[in-house]
């Protein structure tokens, strides 16, 4: 079995700026493993755990996503996702173009056809900055949902069917496929 995910892809600089920015709001950055910019993505479609017999029939079936133009992002604002009233994920929020929305519609459509299981919850663009383990105070969170950002935009042009390795030590990502977009 692999463990499978489609992504689109953040450029370096924008995701150094954005951990940067994490680390001086944060007052005491080396408390916290923040995430590595190699593993900051937009998942658009969590494939999940699959028979690696699929694996070239998936990543043929996604040639469609070149189809689709490249995606100009914006950053929004920091929030955190919540699990029993504690903070477990500090996010940054994307505005794109509404295409995103007919891309993981459309992702969902054509993978359904392998028996992965279409999302029910609404798609929701944002970046995994920080997995958190313990509290980090209100002063954490109000700084972040505070901050304001200053006409943060950029391009997307990679989507990337991406493995996913759970390790004792964290995931462990590597890319199977990049599709260009136009």
């Amino acid at each position: 079995m692999i463990r499978l995910f489609v992504a689109l892809k953040i450029p370096f600089e924008v995701k150094e700026t954005l951990l940067n920015t994490c680390k001086d709001l944060s007052g005491n950055p080396e408390k916290f493993r923040w995430e590595t910019p190699g593993k900051i993505h937009l998942t658009l479609k969590f494939i999940g755990e699959v028979d690696e017999d699929l694996l070239d029939p998936i990543k043929e079936e996604l040639d469609f996503v070149e189809n689709y133009h490249s995606f100009n992002c914006s950053v929004t604002k920091f929030d955190f996702f919540f699990r029993f009233k504690e903070p477990k994920i500090l996010w940054a929020g994307l505005k794109t173009d509404g295409s995103i929305y007919e891309l993981v519609n459309e992702l969902n459509s054509k993978l359904e056809k392998f028996s992965i299981p279409v999302e029910k919850r609404k798609f929701k663009p944002h970046l995994t900055m920080l997995r958190i383990k313990k509290h980090p105070g209100e002063k954490f969170i109000q700084d972040f949902r505070n901050y304001r950002f200053d006409d943060f935009t950029f391009t997307s042009n990679e989507v990337a069917l991406i493995q996913s390795q759970l390790l004792p030590t964290g995931a462990k990502y590597t890319e199977i496929k990049k599709y260009n977009l136009t």
